[in-house]
C-alpha cells in the first residue's frame, strides 16, 4: 500500500520533543464562562458506560465544563447525526469516513491543537492509525483504536496439539498459519456427532480482502484513488480461486438454510461453528456466551501476512469551540482514560502503552492469546479513500455472494463473476466513466 508523502510528513511532525514546560493535563482555555460540550460515542451499553466514566472524571476535575455523552448503537447512526448538522463537539468516527468528513468540512485538524498542549503522540501511537487519519497535510482526527481482523476459533472443536499428534499439519503459534493449516482446522472442527461445521467467512469486501491481499492480489485498482475493485485481475483472481476451495467447501461451511436460522456469530456462540473472522469488538459478546471457549489466530497466509483493520478516531466538529474541545481531547488521550475504555474489552488501543498493558491483554480472560491483536496490526493493509463505503459494499454484495454460493463455479465462471463485481463497483467509484461509455 502506497502512503502519500503528506501523510508521512504529518506523522513525522508528530514525533518532535514535547515542551518540558507544558503540562498536557492542564487545559489551555482560561474562560470562567461555563462551557457545555457534547461527546458523541457509539457501541454497546458497557462500552458507552466506560466513556461516561471518563467524561464524569473530567467534569469532576473541571467544574467550569460540562461534558455530556450523546450515545448511539452504531457508527452509522453517529455519522448520520454528523452529516445532518447535529454533530457533537467531539465524536468518534471510523477512518473509512475520513474522505466524507474532509470533503464536507465536518471536522477540524487536531495536530496543532494537541501540539500546543504538549501532547507528543508520534512514537507513542500505532503508526498505521496515525496515517489512517492523516489528510491534506494534517492529522484530521486523533486515532483512538485500531483492530486487525483475526480468526476466532472454538478451542473445544479445534485442538492444534491433538491435530499434530495425528500427524495433521497444525500451527505452533498464534501469529501465523498457512491456508492449508486453516483448511485442516476447518475439517477437524466439522464434527457430525456435535452437528458442528468448520468455518464461515462473510462474502464481503472485508471478509475476502485479507485472503486476496495475502495471495498477491489487490482489492482496488488504485491504492489512493480507486476507480473500481480489481477482483478480476490475475493476482486477485488467483488468490480467490485458491481461497474459495476452502470457503466454498459444502462439507465444512454453513449452509444457506443454517444461515437463515442463525447468524454465523450465533452458531459460533452456540458451540456449533469452528471458526469465524472478526474484530476486537466481538470479544465481550463471545465472553457472555455460556460454555463457549475460544481463542484468536492471525488471518491465514497464502503468500504474505496481511489483514484489514478497523480504525477509530476522535474528531472535533468544525463548529465547536476548538480550545475547550481540545482540552477535553487531551483528557481522553491520557493513559488513565484509555485504560478505562480498554478494560471494557471492545477496543485495541492505538496508544502503545495501554495496548501492551494488562488492561487490554486481560490475561485472566478469553481469548488466551489476546496479544495476537497487537502482533498482527503491522500487517494491516489500509483501505483507500472512498467517498461512500456503504454504496460500494452494496454494489458488490451480489457478486461476492455468488462467488461463495453458486453450486458449480469453474475458472471461467470466476472470471465472469469477478468482472461483473468490478463493473458494479465502477458505477459507484467512477460514475463519470460509466456515463461516458457507449450504450448497447
Amino acid at each position: 500500500m502506497l502512503v502519500s508523502v503528506c501523510a508521512l510528513a504529518v506523522v513525522a511532525a508528530c514525533s518532535g520533543d514535547t515542551d518540558p514546560k507544558s503540562d498536557p493535563t492542564k487545559p489551555t482555555s482560561s474562560s470562567a464562562t461555563p462551557i457545555d460540550l457534547t461527546f458523541g460515542v457509539y457501541g454497546e451499553p458497557d462500552e458507552v458506560a466506560a466513556y461516561q466514566e471518563v467524561a464524569d472524571a473530567y467534569n469532576a476535575e473541571h467544574p467550569e465544563v460540562t461534558v455530556k455523552i450523546e450515545a448511539t448503537r452504531s457508527e452509522a447512526e453517529s455519522m448520520t447525526a454528523v452529516e445532518t448538522g447535529a454533530a457533537p463537539d467531539i465524536y468518534l468516527a471510523n477512518s473509512r469516513n475520513l474522505h466524507k468528513l474532509q470533503t464536507e468540512e465536518l471536522t477540524q485538524p487536531v495536530d496543532e491543537l494537541l501540539d500546543e498542549r504538549g501532547v507528543d503522540f508520534g512514537d507513542g501511537y500505532q503508526r498505521g492509525a496515525l496515517l489512517a487519519f492523516s489528510g491534506n497535510n494534517a492529522l484530521q482526527c486523533m486515532p483512538y483504536a485500531i483492530s486487525p481482523m483475526v480468526i476466532y476459533y472454538n478451542t473445544d472443536l479445534i485442538n492444534f496439539q491433538a491435530m499434530r499428534n495425528r500427524d495433521i499439519d497444525a500451527p505452533s503459534e498464534h501469529s501465523t498459519w498457512t491456508l492449508a493449516q486453516f483448511a485442516a482446522a476447518a475439517q477437524w472442527a466439522t464434527q457430525p456427532k456435535k452437528k458442528a461445521r468448520g468455518v464461515h467467512i462473510d462474502p464481503t469486501l472485508d471478509g475476502l480482502a485479507p485472503f486476496v491481499y495475502s495471495g498477491g492480489g489487490t482489492v482496488f485498482d488504485d491504492d489512493l484513488e480507486p476507480t473500481a475493485t480489481s477482483f478480476s485481475s490475475d493476482g486477485s483472481r488467483g488468490a480467490l480461486e485458491e481461497t474459495l476451495e476452502v470457503l466454498r467447501n459444502p462439507h465444512v461451511t454453513l449452509t444457506d438454510k443454517q444461515l437463515q436460522r442463525r447468524s454465523a456469530v450465533e452458531w459460533f456462540e452456540a458451540g456449533r461453528l469452528g471458526m469465524i473472522a472478526g474484530y476486537r469488538d466481538l470479544v465481550p459478546e463471545l465472553r457472555k456466551a455460556k460454555g463457549l471457549n475460544f481463542d484468536v489466530m492471525a488471518m491465514p497466509v497464502l503468500d504474505d501476512k496481511t489483514t484489514v483493520g478497523d480504525v477509530t478516531g476522535i474528531c472535533l466538529s468544525a463548529e465547536t469551540d476548538h480550545d475547550a474541545a481540545a482540552d477535553f481531547l487531551v483528557h481522553l488521550l491520557s493513559v488513565e482514560s484509555v485504560t478505562t475504555v480498554a478494560e471494557a474489552g471492545y477496543i485495541v488501543p492505538a496508544n502503545l502503552e495501554v495496548a501492551v498493558s494488562d488492561a487490554f491483554i486481560q490475561p485472566s480472560l478469553l481469548p488466551a492469546h489476546g496479544s495476537t491483536f497487537n502482533a498482527t496490526i503491522r500487517h494491516i493493509i489500509p483501505p483507500p479513500m472512498v467517498p461512500d463505503w456503504t454504496a460500494v459494499d452494496e454494489a458488490v454484495a451480489q457478486g461476492l455472494q455468488e462467488l461463495m454460493d453458486v453450486p458449480v463455479l469453474d475458472a471461467e465462471e470466476i472470471t465472469t463473476t469477478t468482472e461483473e463485481i468490478d463493473e458494479a463497483s465502477r458505477a459507484i467509484l467512477s460514475p463519470e466513466d460509466e456515463s461516458e461509455s457507449p450504450s448497447d
